[in-house]
């Protein structure tokens, strides 16, 4: 019955295919294919030591949303949006990353964070302490810290950063510099008093105590500025006010800290413009209370896009002889999948993927290692027999056995659960292609969950080879420090001189 409805649909869509023309000759794909072996054979290995690390993490960017994504790109540029080449798809080299954290087979982006960027896997909640540590238990954190490639980085002389699209004392940015036994210890007005007592710190007090970070960029400023301080940009709303019990405002330390240095704070995107990266040393960049907006809702009055917070990023940066860190974070991919709105997810994603972009046209290949992927996934399925070209927000054509249609994008939990008298919302005339709509999922919950599938690692540039095949997450950490020359292990560095030295003696004997 399935295969005789198929066939139908198979039909319908040969006569109304928006596929090209040229695609029906088999010549089409052979030629296409042998192009793509070429450059696959024509490929040599890049076994320079990284000055630079580009690494952007998409949060929550799973493969169906990678994939989703990159339909969407191509459909925003009217095309069909299949065989679009998204900039992710241009990297040479790509592996998958085992997302289990050590008492979870289903991680949340604390947990991985600290496999990927510590090099250790941990429990579920805490971040920057190994699994050791119990979540929400300050004592059980003593000891029990581990340091980040971040901080590898900057001890080995480089200059360092984070980007973000949330609050930059959220999970992912957060394990970049923080150690705390819970990843929701944004300000000390989050912690319980027992934690105070036994000298636990918020998550954003040690933003300014522990690596001494060029570059932080994203939103946050209601953890940093006292209980009651109005907001600059939100002076009426009581949510978006200072949080702080101590009275202590991080942003005016932050910018006593930094005397005798180019040191600039911005909350708006007028001062973010005039920031000059050339003569700049050090910014920090809140532009929301919390997390920022939606790409699709930003005021591009107000808040610059992840593409333009990459580049002012990697030009402050990259003055450094020694090279650098930058950590990017499409933060609200995930956000978006929570709340079940594809719509938003997606647009994040290509967000996402044009600062990607940006970020391979200031650097050079040779000597910067990029690395894109994602932390974990989430439970949003790409369903259905969709036509070629269909709006991937749109709904299958052939419908269920109920008789009513579906999206090709749902989800397997989350908020967008609706069954009335045992049946599901009829969709016909429903708009699914709205930022505001909301998927239907399978089982409710009030959030929608991870999910624990492998992700995808991309690499390009030096020793990108090395982020091939089937790997534990923690691995990244310690195959990023090992083609850069950070943290412990010294090897590729020690056999890069030792190449220079006999290429020097042969060249000076000849």
């Amino acid at each position: 019955m399935e295969l005789t409805r198929v066939a139908i649909l198979a039909l319908l869509a040969f006569g109304s295919s928006s596929a090209k023309v040229e695609e029906e000759n088999p010549e089409f794909w052979r030629s296409q294919a042998q192009k793509t072996l070429q450059s696959v054979l024509d490929r040599k290995l890049n076994t320079n030591v990284a000055k630079n690390i580009l690494f952007f993490l998409g949060d929550g960017m799973g493969i169906t949303t990678y994939t989703a994504a990159r339909i969407l790109k191509g459909q925003l540029q009217n095309q069909t949006g299949e065989e679009t080449v998204m900039t992710m798809d241009t990297f040479p080299n790509v592996g998958l990353a085992k997302t289990y954290s050590v008492d979870f087979q289903i991680p949340d982006s604390a947990a991985t964070a600290t496999a990927y960027l510590c090099g250790v896997k941990t429990n579920l909640n805490v971040i920057g302490v190994s699994a050791a540590a119990r979540n929400g238990v300050c004592k059980s954190q003593k000891g029990n810290e581990v340091t980040s490639i971040l901080k590898w980085a900057k001890d080995a002389g480089k200059s360092v950063g984070i980007v973000t699209t949330t609050r930059v004392q959220h999970a992912t940015p957060a394990t970049s510099y923080a150690h705390s036994a819970s990843r929701k210890w944004y300000s000390d007005a989050d912690m319980p008093d027992a934690a105070k007592r036994d000298g636990c710190t918020d998550i954003a007090s040690q933003l300014l105590k522990n690596t001494d970070i060029d570059v932080i960029i994203g939103g946050g400023r209601k953890y940093m500025t006292p209980k009651g301080t109005k907001d600059p940009e939100y002076p009426r709303d009581y949510s978006s006010r200072g949080k702080r019990k101590d009275g202590r405002n991080l942003i005016n330390e932050w910018q006593s800290m930094k005397i005798g240095k180019v040191a600039h704070y911005v909350w708006n995107k007028t001062d973010f413009d005039a920031v000059d990266p050339e003569t700049t040393d050090y910014l920090m960049a809140l532009f929301e209370p919390g997390d920022l907006r939606f790409e699709a809702e930003r005021d591009p009055n107000m808040d610059p896009s992840i593409v333009e917070t990459t580049e002012k990023a990697i030009r402050i940066l990259q003055k450094n002889p020694k090279g650098f860190f930058l950590l990017v974070e499409g933060g609200r991919i995930d956000q978006a999948h929570h709340a079940g709105r594809a719509f938003m997810a997606l647009h994040e994603t290509v967000a996402f993927d044009y600062a990607i972009a940006k970020g391979l046209e200031l650097t050079k290949e040779q000597e910067t290692l990029t690395i894109v992927m994602a932390d974990h996934s989430h439970p949003v399925t790409f369903n259905g027999y969709p036509f070629r070209g269909q709006s991937i927000l749109g709904k299958s054509p052939l419908w269920a056995t109920d008789m009513l249609p579906y999206t090709t994008l749902m989800y397997g939990n989350g908020p967008g659960h609706k069954i009335t008298n045992g049946k599901r919302p009829d969709i016909r005339n429903v708009n699914t292609k709205t930022k505001d709509y909301v998927q239907l999922s399978a089982v409710p919950t009030e959030s929608a969950t991870h999910s624990g599938e492998d992700v995808a690692v991309l690499a390009r540039g030096p020793m990108g080879h090395l982020f091939q095949g089937v790997q534990e997450q923690n691995y990244i950490a310690h195959a990023m420090a090992y083609a850069a020359c950070v943290g412990a292990d010294q090897r590729h560095c020690q056999g890069q001189t030792e190449a220079s030295l006999i290429l020097w003696l042969f060249i000076w004997f000849i």
